[in-house]
């Protein structure tokens, strides 16, 4: 599993921690790249909610359930999803186009049932995140409120 990611945690507002995997030293520095740069993959644009930089993110295409569209983070508490809660807004580009979005984060059991569906549907490495992580309240979902492209 080293090479797909490891378990650890990160901190979040008032010191308290909350589980992610963090991705393998060879997955975010030679497939990410790559798939990025030849416009392979989704790619969600957000701003750092530190540096204010702009940064790039790749990702599975939102996962559509129910008529609606959500980024969900199979991974956790991630840095993009911390990124994505601070900004309320991002972009996300595919081949043809960017599409500017705006996102509301969902809690309860909206976010449960959300990342089940998620959970059952994937087909991808997210399996293994989602089975490190089991439960739900560990992956933030963002529920997209712009409309479509």
């Amino acid at each position: 599993m080293a090479i797909y990611g490891r378990l650890e945690t990160s901190p979040r507002g008032g010191g308290r921690s909350r589980p992610y995997v963090r991705p393998g030293l060879l997955l975010s520095k030679v497939p990410n790249p790559i798939t990025v740069a030849l416009g392979r993959r989704t790619v969600l644009r957000v701003r750092g909610r530190t540096s204010g930089k702009l940064i790039r993110v790749p990702m599975d295409p939102p996962f559509e359930w129910q008529g609606v569209r959500y980024l969900v983070s199979p991974r956790g508490e991630t840095h993009w999803a911390r990124n994505l809660r601070a900004a309320g807004e991002a972009e996300l580009q595919t081949r043809r186009s960017v599409e500017h979005v705006r996102v509301a984060e969902l809690t309860g059991p909206e976010r449960d049932e959300v990342v089940s569906a998620y959970g059952s549907t994937i087909t991808c490495n997210c399996r293994k995140s989602m089975a490190l992580l089991p439960d739900p309240a560990d992956h933030p979902v963002f529920r997209i409120e712009s409309p479509g492209r």
